[in-house]
C-alpha cells in the first residue's frame, strides 16, 4: 500500500519508471518518474549477457571443419563455457551488496524528475526471475544521538535502524518499502541457463566414461 508504480524494462534497460510512494508519518503521496531523456542500465544483465557472449565466443572460435584430438580437450572447453554460464546465472540469483552512501551517490538518484527528497533512497535489482525496487525512508541524526552511531556494511537490503553518514550528514533507515514484479523472460532464462548446464555436465560425463576406456592399459 505504501508504494505504488509502473516499470518499463527492455532488455538490460529500464526505460520508463513511475511511482507513487506515501509517506507513513503523514499520509503524503509524492510521485516521481524518470527524466524522458534518461534509461537505468541493469548491470546485472549487462553482466550476464557478456557471461552468455563469452561462453558463444568459446564454442564458436573454430573452423567448421575442426576435430576435436583428445577427450581432455572437450573437458576443457566445456569446463570453460560452464565457468561463464554460471557466471551469467549467479548474476541475475545474486544481487549486488551496496552500502547506503554508494545507493546515495548513485547515478540513479538524478534519474528521477521531481528530484528526489534528500530523505529518500531507491534502488533497482534482479532477484532471480523478479524486478525488485527498494524504497528508503530516511530521517536525519541529531549531534546529541550520534554517539552510538554505527554505519552499516554492504547489503542487498538494508533494514530499518541501519545508520550511514553521507557528505557531512549521518541518517537512520527509518522504512523500508520493497515491491517486486516477476519478469517472464527473466524467468525463461535460468531455466535455459539451468538446462544448458545439464548439457555441459551429460556431455563431460560420456567424456569421461569413454576417455576411462581409451586411457585403460592392461596389466
Amino acid at each position: 500500500d505504501q508504494v505504488k508504480g509502473v516499470l518499463t524494462l527492455q532488455g538490460d534497460a529500464l526505460c520508463q519508471a513511475d511511482v507513487n510512494l506515501k509517506m507513513p508519518r503523514n499520509n503524503q503521496l509524492l510521485h516521481f518518474a524518470f527524466r524522458e531523456d534518461k534509461q537505468w542500465k541493469l548491470q546485472q544483465i549487462q553482466d550476464a549477457r557478456n557471461h552468455v557472449n563469452q561462453a558463444i565466443y568459446m564454442l564458436m572460435n573454430r573452423d567448421v571443419n575442426y576435430q576435436f584430438k583428445t577427450g581432455s580437450e572437450v573437458l576443457k572447453l566445456m569446463d570453460a563455457v560452464m565457468l561463464q554460464l554460471s557466471r551469467a546465472r549467479n548474476r541475475l540469483t545474486t544481487p549486488a551488496t551496496l552500502t547506503l552512501p554508494e545507493i546515495a551517490s548513485s547515478g540513479l538518484t538524478r534519474m528521477f524528475t521531481p528530484v528526489l527528497p534528500p530523505d529518500i533512497l531507491v534502488n533497482f535489482y534482479i532477484n532471480l526471475n523478479k524486478l525488485c525496487l527498494t524504497v528508503y525512508q530516511l530521517h536525519v541524526l541529531q549531534p546529541s544521538t550520534t554517539k552510538n552511531f554505527k554505519p552499516a556494511g554492504g547489503s542487498i537490503l538494508h533494514n530499518p535502524g541501519a545508520m550511514f553518514e553521507f557528505g557531512s550528514q549521518r541518517y537512520e533507515v527509518s522504512h523500508v518499502h520493497k515491491v517486486e514484479c516477476v519478469v517472464p523472460w527473466l524467468n525463461d532464462a535460468l531455466v535455459f541457463f539451468t538446462v544448458s548446464l545439464q548439457l555441459c555436465q551429460q556431455l563431460k560425463d560420456k567424456i569421461s566414461v569413454f576417455s576411462s576406456y581409451w586411457n585403460y592399459r592392461p596389466y
